[in-house]
């Protein structure tokens, strides 16, 4: 058994995701188990509304569960600083960046931020690191650019590099793929599966590009209004999964195919 198969990087136990009021509690899905392999592309997937992001803002602190846990190697995320988690885990938002004013280096740099001492200055390895992730994301010719002079879809190559430049084993990205055209979401999902295979880091992350995580994704994990359920493609298929995603009356599953399409 290789060590890929052996290493859990993110993990959940009993959980459960939703909203809290004082007086009202609402539970979006309940009893997640999900186990995120080291050195694996997984793709969340679910129909609109159904709870995508409030599941990765449970998974990343930035919200509380209702009930249960979330561990990143072996550790409560809850028993983290906040610097700590920095070190284990990087996001890609969709949020616009604070100031478009930054070159591509400079934007990138600000992965380095965990690492760094109080006033922020770059270490010779610091800079070895950031010049390696520009590289990986073949942003050479860019790097001296500012961010307003990018296109959407080098814009997200910028993002995905500043979060290698953390160097966290868990990257999670929310819908990179917004915006971009047909070619540029199979561009950044392509990009995201080498650099799981190059870097052996988790990359999880959220999107409407079903088709696309299908053949490219090792794990998918499927949000119903049932249950919250993960496995490799080719399970979900034969397990018939892809065919509770949408109402039937409009939308089928190919199972031959690994394609969604419209019903005549």
């Amino acid at each position: 058994m290789n060590d890929k198969t052996q290493h859990i990087v993110l993990k959940t136990e009993h959980l459960s995701i939703g909203y809290k009021t004082k007086k009202h509690e609402t539970i979006i899905a309940a009893n997640i188990a999900i186990e995120l392999q080291k050195g694996e592309l997984i793709g969340l997937v679910g129909a609109n509304g159904i709870g995508k992001s409030t599941l990765l803002r449970t998974l990343t602190s930035v919200q509380k569960p209702l009930k249960g846990h979330v561990f990143i190697n072996s550790k409560s995320v809850a028993d983290y600083s906040p610097v700590e988690l920095a070190k284990q885990m990087s996001l890609v938002l969709t949020e616009p960046i604070a100031s478009k004013n930054l070159s591509i280096f400079e934007l990138i740099a600000l992965g380095r931020q965990p690492y760094t001492n109080w006033v922020g200055n770059l270490s010779e390895d610091d800079i070895v690191i950031i010049n390696k992730a520009i590289t990986q994301t073949n942003l050479e010719d860019l790097k001296h650019k500012k961010c307003f002079e990018l296109s959407d879809g080098q814009l997200q190559k910028a993002m995905i590099a500043r979060a290698l430049a953390q160097d966290t084993d868990l990257i999670i990205l929310d819908e990179p793929t917004t915006h971009l055209d047909m070619y540029h979401k199979a561009y950044i999902l392509k990009l995201l599966q080498k650099l799981a295979k190059d870097t052996n880091k988790t990359i999880l992350f959220s999107s409407h590009e079903i088709d696309l995580a299908i053949q490219l994704c090792d794990t998918m994990i499927v949000m119903t209004k049932e249950n919250v359920v993960s496995n490799s493609p080719c399970n979900l298929i034969s397990n018939g999964t892809f065919n509770t995603l949408f109402p039937k009356d409009l939308i089928a599953f190919d199972e031959n195919t690994g394609n969604f399409r419209v019903k005549k």
